[in-house]
């Protein structure tokens, strides 16, 4: 008996350490090769990827008419301060990534931090800064904050051009409030647009799940390299359905650029009125079947596009040997590209194609000397918002339409066609299939109401 017992413990024992010892090991192959891992690239790129908390202030609203003295005074009714309800702080929970360990340089989407009056960065490590914001931009969604802080990590920014379908890329952020968080996938498709997300889309799809909380965080391939920023997903239910959207690298470090040297986004214009070619208008264009680009409808007298030598019915089919694929997608071209920037355009006519130079102009001249953007806002004059949140009614026709219809100098245009509006561009898009009636959205001495012209 106390030999069997003997035997039984030995057998035990030996098991124990058997699994202890296998359990050390890395796992391997029938060859004893170790299986390939993330983790090697993920302990370089997580600590760059960070946690972005935002706090903003909201009062509760109260009846204005107890700003009225007489109001009160009528009514008996004590000083209207004792109406107001304490202020409240919400927070709310996205990520970012640092791209400058030096300088601490964080970029992340606007709508992350949309209306913050106080921005922290969480570090994997259990830091947390205070962060300030160096500048946004909403048609992109892009924001960039900077903290002040040592030995942080940054991720490479890698050329968003080469990517390909099918490549390997890896999500990581803050899904849920869960914390960090590392999924993976491959790039089910490039040059996503018309999703109406956003104002410039030329989006990559991946299949790597990404989730509320995922915004603002790092889309990288596998050697660790920044590929796009993720933004958002198409989620009938709320959660992922494996179909998410980043924006490139290229064009996320393009925007970032001009925010860090000028503290905001200055896009240019080529002078042109686009339209992407239907299957009828390749008919009656004479061009080969499949072949891709987009038509030139009108050209600005005097612009760019005019003394490069654009006419009406050029189609543009590369942006610097890019294809060209829709109008979104040059404007998304154009939209990286600097003020004064030179880009080469490649323009089909006639079945022959030729290559032109085209300086980036000024958007104020552009915007002066261009047709009125739509029959019912005739008479009426608009500019863009200094922070870039509307379109200005400069002024109006006492007999247009649009002041019959209710509109007043000084509103602001929020929102056109149920589309939000921040430039006149924006503008433009959100009214552009509109022939017959337009739903405006203002805001007038901080109230908003809809007007509709028709």
């Amino acid at each position: 008996m106390k030999t069997a017992l003997s035997w039984l413990i030995a057998l035990l024992t030996g098991l124990t350490l058997s699994a202890v010892s296998y359990a050390a090991l890395p796992a391997v192959d029938t060859g004893g090769k170790p299986f390939p891992s993330l983790a090697p690239m993920l302990k370089n790129v997580n600590p760059a990827v960070v946690n972005i908390s935002t706090y903003s202030t909201q009062r509760n609203r109260y009846n204005p008419l107890l700003n009225d003295p007489f109001f009160r005074h009528f009514f008996n009714l004590p000083d209207q301060r004792q109406f107001e309800q304490p202020q409240k702080r919400q927070q709310s929970a996205g990520s970012g990534v640092i791209v400058d360990r030096e300088k601490g340089v964080v970029i992340t989407n606007f709508h992350v931090i949309k209306g913050a009056d106080e921005i922290q960065v969480a570090l994997i490590d259990g830091r947390s800064y205070r962060a300030e914001l160096l500048g946004s931009d909403p048609d992109l969604d892009i924001a960039v904050v900077q903290i002040n802080a040592e030995a942080l990590f940054d991720i490479p920014i890698a050329d968003s051009n080469q990517l390909e379908v099918g490549d390997f890329v890896v999500a990581i952020g803050n899904p849920f409030g869960l914390g960090q968080t590392v999924t993976t996938g491959v790039v089910s498709a490039l040059g996503r647009s018309g999703l109406g997300i956003e104002g410039y889309e030329n989006f990559i799809q991946t299949d790597a799940s990404i989730n509320p909380g995922n915004s603002g965080g790092a889309l990288v391939n596998l050697n660790g390299e920044l590929v796009g920023i993720n933004t958002a997903i198409i989620s009938p239910a709320g959660g992922n359905v494996g179909i998410g959207f980043a924006i490139p690298a290229n064009m996320a470090a393009a925007s970032m650029a001009q925010i860090i040297r000028h503290g905001e986004v200055r896009r240019g214009h080529l002078g042109v009125n686009i339209q992407d070619i239907t299957p009828d208008l390749r008919r009656a264009f004479e061009l080969e079947n499949g072949q891709r680009g987009v038509l030139i409808t009108d050209v600005v007298e005097g612009s760019p596009a005019a003394k490069a030598g654009l006419t009406a019915g050029d189609i543009i089919i590369e942006v610097n040997g890019q294809t060209t694929a829709s109008g979104a997608q040059l404007r998304s071209q154009i939209g990286m590209k600097a003020i004064g920037e030179q880009v080469e355009l490649t323009v089909l006519n006639n079945g022959k194609t030729r290559q032109l130079t085209v300086k980036i102009g000024e958007p104020e001249a552009l915007v002066a000397s261009r047709h009125p953007t739509h029959p019912l806002l005739e008479g009426v004059q608009l500019r863009n918002s200094p922070d870039g949140q509307g379109v200005q009614v400069a002024n109006l026709a006492p007999n247009s339409r649009a002041a019959y219809s209710g509109l007043r100098p000084g509103d602001l245009i929020v929102a056109a066609n149920r589309q939000r509006v921040y430039n006149l561009e924006s503008l433009q898009r959100a009214i552009q299939k509109s022939a017959n009636s337009l739903l405006l959205q203002v805001n007038r001495h901080g109230s908003s109401l809809f007007i509709a012209i028709r």
